[in-house]
């Protein structure tokens, strides 16, 4: 627990230190904003700035600070330090200068300033390389909260039906009418849900592992039977609390409500930050699951291991945890911020694809025809992968491996991207060349040698993850900061 709260106290430092940093860095200004110069009454109006903090929260969250740090809590205290320093350095950097430059822009959708700093062939496929990732997001975040609300309560096929129903609506109406009103309330529900599980585990305060007990797998520990290494499988597993490419494009959507550039930094460093907070607490509520001493918070569920239920499913342990921690209305309301996470994640996903579209092919969104004809297509392929993950067994595993690399690897083009920038404006682009070497050497060794990819041997499978990395860098510098006109 000691590290546990070492590790929150530096996250809520760190957004008044480095977040006001970046924030210098970029420089905002009183400039008007899309908001006010493009109004159109559909995807640009000026909304209240706590609004858009609340939806900017909800729209990142996703199920990944939840889902994604109960699972990255089985490699061990090693989580608490990739959330922090994946958080302050790379994450909540990523996503504030993602959004200001979208605001700088015009509200500028994610391919489109791809295209702008990494050139126009970048620029088509990462079109391509979004569009896919928001169709999975789309699909992923159908089944998922189907799955939970199955366990409440009424066939999973329904709620399938009722949530991708409220897509397709959520998606065609101005943000105004459903995202701007009832998006709040859910972000309320999941922020209630993190702050009442800090509050147990505080009472409870148990023995958890710490960071001088060690930074190595602790999975293995465990079970021997893990395959999952340390580096790059954590980078991947642990994604929205950390760092998420997906997070980009949903930055111009809150970019073009915007009344003043001086409100970016809490509403996008600020709801990443926040983000890591409810990654934190979560991944400590599951080492007290998996690794409480003397014994585990819970006993064998479903597992033939003696160590508790360490391969209890991520779903499950959260379930299990809200409903035996928070009593039945404390649950019920945790439970819908667990659900009501990835639906608005998934709603605003496909608004994203619907607008990345049209703003390639420059067709107007505000007839509401004309958002259709954009809208049809990719509903239609969301359905097809939703019917194949549907009557696979192993479909909605398989999809949620590569949407972690697909959400990382987007990552990495937007920093390169905004290192590009930040090199052309003669600003210190440290801040996101590191993250972007980083995240480089991750995604390309999970492509090498995990399970999931290629699989090679370890050696020549991170000697080309560094060769790839090495490659990147040296362009990029010979590119973007050696060919700067002095």
């Amino acid at each position: 627990m000691i590290s546990f709260l070492i590790s929150l106290v530096v996250l809520i430092v760190a957004y008044f230190v480095y977040g006001k940093f970046v924030e210098r860095v970029f420089g905002p200004d009183n400039r008007t904003t899309p908001a006010v110069s493009m109004a159109d009454g559909v995807d640009y109006m000026v909304l209240p700035s706590w609004k858009i903090f609340m939806i900017q929260f909800l729209n990142i969250a996703g199920t990944g600070p939840i889902f994604g740090a109960i699972m990255g809590a089985k490699f061990g205290p090693s989580c608490y330090l990739w959330i922090v320093l994946g958080c302050v350095f790379a994450g909540a950097t990523h996503d504030y200068l993602s959004g200001m430059l979208s605001l700088r822009n015009g509200g500028m959708g994610w391919p489109k300033l791809i295209g702008k700093y990494l050139g126009d062939r970048m620029q088509k496929l990462m079109l391509v390389f979004s569009v896919m990732l928001l169709i999975l997001v789309g699909a992923v975040f159908v089944y998922s909260p189907a799955e939970i609300l199955h366990s409440i309560g009424g066939p999973t096929l329904m709620w399938v039906l009722t949530i991708f129903a409220y897509y397709f609506i959520a998606t065609m109406l101005p943000i105004d009418k459903i995202i701007g009103r009832i998006y709040p309330v859910f972000a309320i529900s999941l922020l209630f849900m993190a702050v009442a599980l800090l509050c147990v585990l505080i009472a409870k305060f148990p023995d958890l592992p710490e960071f001088w007990d060690g930074l190595g797998n602790k999975a293995l520990t465990v079970d021997s039977s893990w395959k999952d290494t340390l580096f790059p499988c954590l980078f991947i597993t642990v994604a929205c609390g950390a760092i998420s490419g997906f997070h980009a494009t949903q930055t111009p959507l809150m970019a073009r409500c915007m009344s003043s550039e001086h409100k970016g930094c809490p509403i996008f460093y600020g709801a990443m930050i926040t983000e890591g907070l409810v990654a934190l607490i979560w991944a400590t509520v599951s080492s007290y699951f998996f690794y409480a001493s003397p014994t585990p918070g819970y006993e064998v569920i479903d597992s033939p291991l003696t160590a508790g239920g360490f391969i209890t499913s991520a779903p499950k342990v959260a379930y299990i945890v809200c409903n035996d921690w928070l009593g039945m209305v404390g649950g019920l309301l945790a439970l819908l911020g667990i659900v009501a996470a990835p639906i608005t994640s998934g709603d605003t996903a496909l608004r994203s694809a619907r607008l990345c579209v049209a703003e390639f092919f420059n067709i107007d969104q505000k007839p509401v025809l004309k958002r259709l004809y954009v809208s049809a297509p990719l509903f239609a392929l969301t359905i097809l992968l939703l019917v194949w993950q549907i009557e696979n067994p192993d479909g909605f595993k398989v999809i949620w491996q590569y949407f972690g690399w697909f959400n990382q690897s987007m990552s990495v083009a937007t920093l390169w991207m905004l290192s590009v920038y930040l090199a052309h404006k003669r600003k210190p682009y440290i801040i996101t060349l590191v993250p972007a070497v980083f995240m480089t050497m991750v995604c390309s060794s999970f492509f090498m040698v995990s399970r999931q990819m290629l699989h090679l041997d370890s050696v020549p499978g991170y000697f080309l993850a560094a060769a790839f990395t090495l490659l990147l860098t040296f362009i990029y510098f010979k590119k973007a900061v050696f060919s700067r006109k002095n």
